[in-house]
């Protein structure tokens, strides 16, 4: 094999590492390298549920959030083609115990730009006619929230990179990370050594895998989570608003094709990403449509069509970790992004490249999501 030199290395080919790739080539002349052990997206990436909202409990979070919302909603513009961002609109409701916590998550995004408003029942009833309202005492609403196809926007963004001049080597397994005298200088795949003397790890579940023969170790956990998609009913046929519904302890949203994607708010053990079952149990399908059916009831009627389960990364702190990694020079990370790291992915792949290229983060001041927090 030829040596392989690139200015940066990108570990991972999924959405947060091809946004990382994407901006580092807006640069002339950066010559980028995003080395995937699978295919484009064939991670995570393409089981996310993929909605795009900004109201998150962290503001550095909800800033990220908001900053790629309107890379989102502009995709054709900065890639050239669609990401499938279809809008939906999201109420997210509280018990009268959740309340006060739903009040202050309103003010802590509409302080940072986002457009969300407190609803009465009864206004999120003049939104949603078929949905049961009696057990809400708050919600919020986000008007411009909606969601996108994983796979085809990951797909666009790297084929955007490659017409940028970007490389990528999928198929390649990451054995090592090379450090010398405390600097970062490439990578050792299972095809031969790819040299750099900056790394940007966006291996999500597998990232601690990577840091360990370093000594460093960010904690991660890797629960498993589980999604169903549903057939909707014919009154629901021209779709429904996104639910982040607090009191059910479900999340629903409408899905392409006259389907609705729903999931549990509270994920399953931890698992091996390596070796986990990738199948729902019937359990979890009744329960979940139990659950989306006490807030829109005639989903109680919908068809259960297919599901599927993935693995996040969390962090201890519960809190994405994003920028330099500590004791090592030119390595940078973004990990624990949990189930938002899609809602996230263009300003935090934006914020990594200007730390790379430039020494610090200006779309979004990422300090207090330093990866120092949490060694």
């Amino acid at each position: 094999m030829s040596r392989i030199v690139a200015d940066v290395i990108v570990v991972g080919g999924g959405i947060v590492g091809c946004s990382v790739a994407y901006h580092l080539v807006q640069r002339r002349g950066v010559r980028v390298l995003v080395v995937e052990k699978g295919s484009v997206a064939a991670g995570m990436t393409r089981r996310s549920g993929a909605l795009i909202r900004t109201p998150l409990t962290h503001p550095t979070e909800a800033q990220l959030a908001l900053a790629s919302r309107k890379f989102f909603r502009q995709w054709k513009e900065h890639v050239g083609a669609s990401c499938g961002f279809t809008p939906t609109g999201l109420v997210v409701v509280a018990s009268a115990e959740q309340a006060t916590r739903l009040r202050e998550q309103t003010a802590q995004v509409q302080a940072l730009g986002a457009q969300v408003q407190m609803l009465s029942p009864d206004a999120v009833r003049e939104l949603q006619p078929t949905a049961r309202v009696d057990d809400i005492a708050l919600a919020m609403y986000e008007p411009e929230a909606g969601f996108v196809d994983p796979l085809l926007a990951t797909q666009t963004l790297a084929a955007r990179v490659k017409e940028l001049g970007g490389t990528f080597k999928t198929g390649t397994f990451v054995k090592q990370i090379r450090v010398e005298y405390g600097r970062v200088t490439g990578i050792e795949t299972s095809i031969g050594l790819m040299e750099s003397l900056n790394v940007v790890l966006c291996a999500g579940v597998w990232t601690d895998r990577l840091l360990r023969p370093l000594k460093i170790e960010l904690g991660l956990r890797t629960p498993r989570a589980s999604v169903a998609f549903f057939q909707r009913p014919t009154d629901l046929s021209a779709g429904h608003l996104a639910f982040d519904d607090w009191i059910t302890g479900a999340s629903f949203r409408p899905h392409s094709f006259g389907l609705t994607m729903a999931m549990l708010n509270t994920t399953d053990e931890e698992v091996n990403p390596d070796a986990f079952d990738e199948s729902v149990s019937a359990a979890f399908v009744r329960e979940v449509q139990q659950r989306i059916a006490a807030r829109v009831p005639s989903l109680a009627q919908a068809r259960y069509l297919r599901g599927h389960a993935g693995v996040y990364d969390a962090s201890p702190a519960g809190r994405a970790l994003v920028g330099r990694v500590p004791g090592v020079s030119g390595l940078f990370v973004a990990a624990g992004l949990g189930n938002i790291g899609l809602t996230m992915a263009p300003a935090v792949g934006a914020c990594l490249a200007e730390w790379v290229l430039d020494g610090e983060a200006r779309t979004v001041d990422v300090s207090a999501l330093s990866v120092r927090r949490e060694t």
